[in-house]
């Protein structure tokens, strides 16, 4: 697919403000798309969007479709008569800087469980309606989705490997009697679920009226503890247990002498070309269903990744097996037409991987803060950047930029100041103009970076268990002085939104 020369800001909506303990979909997200418009810029980016459990991770989800409850806006519900100002309004009060996902988890769930009872007793016609619509629209994982949420729950929160024999390999006997006892707790899901994307579409339709598109993430791993493993075990490497009996990641390098071991279940890619991909086409048409540009993380694997056997201590002890390749990515564009896709192509890439990634003509990332260390011919330096690619300053899993700069050596300080011709004391804006103007299609930035903040604000440390995804934007940040900052940029490095024919036709005719 072909995209047009534009910019963009990474914010996960967690991050945004809101009185609520962590940013939602509320008032605050149409704010923010209103700073984004204001700024010239025409992306707005999102980490992946679905319900996330131990350690937060929104790449660690219970499901590849659906929706995350946390990020309901209780203030929206309260505009569908589904709780009162009151009962939002508790006297509880959250950090602004940061979410803490322990106080704001069950606070959450225990006001998606009132406006659920008011919603089976006192919900409108139009609202019941637009349940059911939602339910028959979703019926392809809506159901298996919302029965392992009510398992789980009913189970402790345990992983399902945990469940009964019976339940864990889904015996027709005790599905149907799982389901008569948790039928309420089954429909509770399937609430979140509606509220989810009712408030997510509508705000995805306020970022359409103002010209700005959101670029999605798919994962390339799922987790293990999610209700596509349980339902459709067949498409993994499981034991008779539902263990998986390989386990994802990558092998030693630069960076980790062990390598990284992510401990996902990994597909059994053999049966996945014999049901045509059915389930990775799912995927995508709900992704897309839901944003207008996917970028695919660890865009390697789908031509070769790394195995590991269960049960290994770290990730040295592996093997690299084929991906797909090819043949996905056509069945997927016969299905779906051409790919909005952001190939991540970050790490070790292999001519392979490269070969893939050019074949459907997918851009792929730079970045530019790793750019500074290899000399003049390092690829993520801008003047070696190529049209179609995608570059960021950082990203979610990175420094900040000024946490790279406080935690380099002098000779990488150095190289940069030499090459950028500055002297290192507005470093976060430095890396911001280089990468805006590069010839990559296009430019994107952690909103962290714009504010200028050290690692303190980072999102994400790979490989740690706790502490990660908290970091919450000020409310006074989205001003127009730094819109005004950004705009330029866009203005000068020719990012912004085109003028119409008419609007060029008459400023030609104001100047004659």
């Amino acid at each position: 697919m072909k995209f047009e020369r534009s910019s963009g800001i990474l914010l996960h909506p967690t991050s945004l403000p809101s009185p609520y303990g962590i940013g939602d979909l509320g008032k605050e997200a149409y704010r923010w798309l209103d700073f984004l418009a204001e700024t010239g810029c025409r992306l707005w980016q999102v980490l992946p969007l679905g319900p996330t459990g131990y350690g937060d991770s929104p790449y660690q989800c219970f499901s590849a479709f659906a929706g995350n409850p946390y990020l309901i806006s209780p203030a929206a519900l309260v505009e569908d008569g589904l709780l009162t100002q009151a009962e939002i309004d508790s006297g509880r009060r959250f950090p602004t800087s940061y979410v803490d996902f322990g106080e704001v988890i069950p606070w959450k769930l225990d006001i998606l469980g009132r406006a659920y009872q008011r919603f089976t007793q006192s919900a409108s016609a139009a609202l019941r309606q637009a349940f059911e619509e939602f339910q028959h629209q979703q019926a392809a994982w809506l159901p298996d989705f919302a029965f392992f949420m009510a398992l789980k729950e009913y189970h402790g929160g345990g992983s399902w490997v945990s469940w009964s024999p019976d339940l864990r390999k889904r015996k027709k006997k005790a599905l149907k009697e799982a389901a008569a006892l948790l039928a309420d707790a089954i429909q509770q899901q399937v609430f979140r679920q509606f509220i989810f994307f009712r408030q997510w579409n509508a705000l995805r339709d306020y970022a359409h009226s103002l010209n700005i598109q959101i670029i999605g993430d798919i994962p390339y791993v799922i987790a293990h503890d999610s209700a596509d493993v349980w339902a459709h075990p067949e498409l993994f490497y499981l034991d008779k247990n539902g263990n998986p009996t390989v386990v994802a990641g990558v092998p030693p390098d630069y960076f980790s002498a062990t390598g990284q071991l992510w401990g996902n279940p990994l597909y059994n890619w053999s049966v996945h070309k014999e049901n045509g991909y059915a389930w990775w086409v799912a995927r995508f048409r709900a992704i897309l269903d839901m944003v207008d540009i996917v970028r695919l993380d660890h865009f390697r694997g789908f031509a070769g990744y790394w195995e590991v056997p269960a049960g290994m201590p770290t990730a040295e002890k592996g093997r690299w097996a084929p991906g797909p390749g090819a043949d996905l990515f056509h069945t997927l564009e016969k299905e779906l037409g051409d790919l909005p896709i952001i190939a991540e192509d970050l790490g070790v890439i292999t001519e392979d991987v490269v070969a893939l990634r050019e074949k459907f003509n997918l851009p792929g990332m730079r970045i530019v803060q790793f750019a500074f260390a290899g000399g003049p011919r390092d690829p993520f330096l801008p003047h070696n950047h190529e049209k179609n690619s995608v570059v960021y300053t950082g990203t979610h899993d990175n420094d900040t930029v000024l946490g790279w700069y406080q935690r380099v050596d002098e000779n990488e300080r150095s190289f940069y100041r030499r090459y950028m011709g500055r002297d290192g004391s507005d470093v976060s804006w430095d890396l911001i103009r280089a990468t805006w103007s590069s010839v990559a299609v296009f430019a994107l930035a952690p909103m962290q970076d714009f504010l200028s903040l050290d690692n303190q604000a980072r999102m994400n440390y790979p490989g740690r268990q706790s502490g990660n995804w908290s970091w919450r934007m000020p409310a006074h940040a989205m001003n127009s002085s730094l819109a005004g900052r950004i705009r330029e940029f866009n203005y000068l490095y020719d990012r912004e939104k085109p003028k119409s024919e008419p609007e060029n036709a008459q400023a030609a005719k104001e100047a004659q």
